[in-house]
């Protein structure tokens, strides 16, 4: 008797995970830049921790805000698509049923087993099938707007917190080199859990993060203390 096989897959997650560690990454990130770049002008600790909180808030708004505009465009696209599928299985089923088969061989099925497989899922469910596999939208993968902004909104706080609080408690003298440096380790600590639940090397998903915002923050560094001309 075979044992059952689990497998585990990660495409379910793309939507959320997507949306997830882009939020947390630009909170991280933009927070602390912004925070150094002010520090590097010499700011007081309280400008520094109120331009913290007012890119916290502004950020997750705007990241919340954008996703959900950016998907619900990829939402209505699909809902598009899907009413024109509807419409032509309607008015031309015997069309769509030859035009599902002929997907299947271009597959590698032969064309009396493709016929049999269309007749089968068209039966089973028309739209689904021209979804799948002539769309390519699946359930797993439909765009949904809401959670998408609600994981970019919750995971940009999350990460924006991060660097207000190495703000909060850093001391004066080494203020930037402590908000950099503890922001580039919850990157790469955010790079690695990333490419963990993606299934791809961590190592690598760290690198990648801490490198391209390193010179972020680096960036915002020279020109905070360009105009501020100050001693960071």
């Amino acid at each position: 008797m075979l044992k059952h096989h689990h497998e585990i897959h990660r495409t379910d997650r793309i939507g959320w995970l997507r949306a997830a560690v882009l939020g947390a990454n630009d909170g991280i990130v933009s927070t602390a830049s912004l925070i150094v770049g002010i520090a590097a002008a010499n700011m007081d600790q309280a400008g520094i921790v109120l331009a913290g909180i007012a890119g916290l808030v502004g950020g997750a708004m705007s990241m919340g805000a954008g996703e959900y505009i950016s998907v619900s465009s990829q939402a209505d696209t699909e809902a598009a698509d899907l009413a024109v599928e509807r419409d032509e299985l309607d008015r031309h089923p015997q069309h769509e049923l030859k035009e599902l088969a002929g997907i299947y061989v271009k597959r590698g099925l032969d064309a009396e087993l493709a016929q049999r497989v269309a007749e089968q899922l068209t039966a089973h469910d028309a739209l689904g099938a021209h979804a799948r596999d002539e769309l390519g939208i699946t359930h797993e993968l439909r765009a949904r707007p809401l959670l998408a902004a609600l994981a970019s909104a919750a995971a940009f706080s999350v990460g924006a917190a991060l660097p207000l609080l190495s703000a909060v408690l850093a001391p004066a003298s080494g203020r930037v080199a402590t908000i950099m440096l503890s922001s580039l380790v919850f990157l790469a600590a955010l790079g690695a859990v990333a490419a963990r639940t993606g299934g791809a090397p961590r190592l690598r998903g760290a690198w990648r993060v801490v490198f391209w915002s390193a010179l972020a923050m680096a960036v915002t560094a020279v020109v905070g203390y360009w105009f501020g001309g100050s001693t960071v």
